[in-house]
């Protein structure tokens, strides 16, 4: 199902609009985030097009004059593909590429594409093949057309490549295939759950490239793939881990994302109950992103929806050295930034007021390790006295700087 093989950079544009419910710092925000999902598909950005609308424009997503205007440009600089950051409809989809006759992708279809290029394991493999699917379904009567044009690149690996005779309901009957198989494999997955017997578990959670398989790292002595790009990895990682005396297991799991594609979560159970079973949550922030506020609170509202919300937790503010932020026109006193600013600083910000354990740290220079570690062996304690309220006695914590 999946092309394995290298391509080269695609050139694309960036297609976004300011609504009533998207202000413009909203809309900069997202396309920054685009910008950063086309590179990690393996598309260099050329341009960034953005329109000011009520809402977005039923035929053509944007208004007929800034179609043209997009179009114009694709055309005089040889752009391959335009990249819209909401979902399009079938029929705006349908209509764009009449429009401009160049490959149009959306959000959702770019995101299921870099989680083409990443699912290693078979199960993962199955899981976005099914997203896929369910994505091109109501899309199937303009996609063949479209493929039959344009041949690979950036959301073309997948389902559907191969053969134009495919119809909805051979489509229908793939996906209740793919999902007749993941309900054997979530079941091998709950079995493999159960068998770990009564030892606390532990999930971090947090947006898409905060950290999370580094912390996994440095926390397991494990050798989880870490990267500086959307999605590094999709296949959960369990660890069993021991801090002071005191075994856990540890599972690092895929990263949140704002708009993410509803194929993607119901396809994805199985990883998300990795964290709906977990005794504890980590949430791993970064601290260092402009937005991180909003990844903070969508990686809440995802959390909600599947209904984890509600479990004891600890916030980790990580990447503390690779903070920094500017100075104010109005301030003659302070440098031009303010970078590494002490963990005092830190702990009289608003965000170690959480009503959740908090701590500050580098995950990539371990700055601040113990504190944290401490705190996960205080959390974990909790939970297995109250699981085993007995034998309490054996556990005591110590700090060994060797551990880590």
């Amino acid at each position: 199902m999946l092309d394995k093989k290298e391509h080269q950079y695609e050139k694309a544009v960036l297609v976004g609009v300011v609504t009533q419910n998207q202000d413009e710092k909203k809309l900069a925000e997202f396309m920054d985030e685009l910008e950063f999902l086309a590179f990690t598909a393996g598309a260099t950005v050329e341009k960034r097009f953005t329109q000011k609308l009520t809402q977005p424009d039923s035929k053509l997503f944007v208004g007929k004059g800034k179609a043209e205007e997009i179009k114009q440009y694709v055309i005089e600089n040889d752009i391959n593909t335009i990249i819209f950051d909401d979902e399009l409809s079938p029929s705006q989809l349908k209509n764009l590429e009449r429009e401009i006759e160049v490959k149009i992708l959306d959000r959702t279809n770019l995101i299921l594409d870099i989680f083409a290029q990443r699912a290693q394991t078979s199960y993962a493999r199955t899981q976005v093949e099914l997203a896929q699917y369910q994505y091109l379904l109501p899309r199937l009567s303009k996609m063949w057309s479209h493929l039959d044009k344009q041949k690979g690149g950036i959301g073309m690996r997948g389902p559907g490549e191969t053969e134009i005779e495919t119809d909805r309901r051979i489509i229908r009957d793939k996906i209740t295939l793919l999902k007749d198989k993941l309900k054997v494999i979530d079941k091998q997955m709950a079995t493999q759950r159960n068998n770990r017997g009564k030892m606390v578990r532990v999930a971090l959670v947090g947006y898409t490239n905060v950290g999370k398989s580094t912390l996994m790292n440095a926390i397991s002595k494990s050798d989880v793939f870490a990267e500086n790009k959307l999605f590094a990895t999709l296949d959960t990682t369990v660890r069993k881990v021991v801090i002071g005396n005191l075994p856990f297991l540890l599972t690092d799991t895929v990263g949140f994302i704002r708009k993410l594609p509803t194929q993607l979560v119901e396809s994805f159970k199985s990883t998300l109950d990795e964290v709906r079973e977990a005794d504890l949550l980590i949430h791993v922030v970064d601290i260092s992103h402009e937005g991180f506020e909003d990844q903070l609170n969508s990686v809440n509202q995802t959390l909600e929806e599947i209904g984890a919300h509600n479990k004891p937790m600890i916030m980790i503010f990580n990447k503390i050295d690779d903070f920094s932020y500017e100075k104010k026109a109005d301030d003659d006193l302070s440098p031009e930034t303010h970078k590494n600013i002490s963990l005092e600083e830190w702990e009289k910000t608003w965000m170690a007021n959480s009503k959740y354990p908090t701590v500050f740290i580098s995950a990539l220079t371990k700055e601040n390790f113990p504190e944290m570690k401490k705190m996960i062996y205080d959390e974990v304690q909790k939970i297995h006295i109250a699981r085993f309220p007995y034998n309490d006695f054996l556990f005591q914590y110590f700090d060994d700087e060797e551990e880590i």
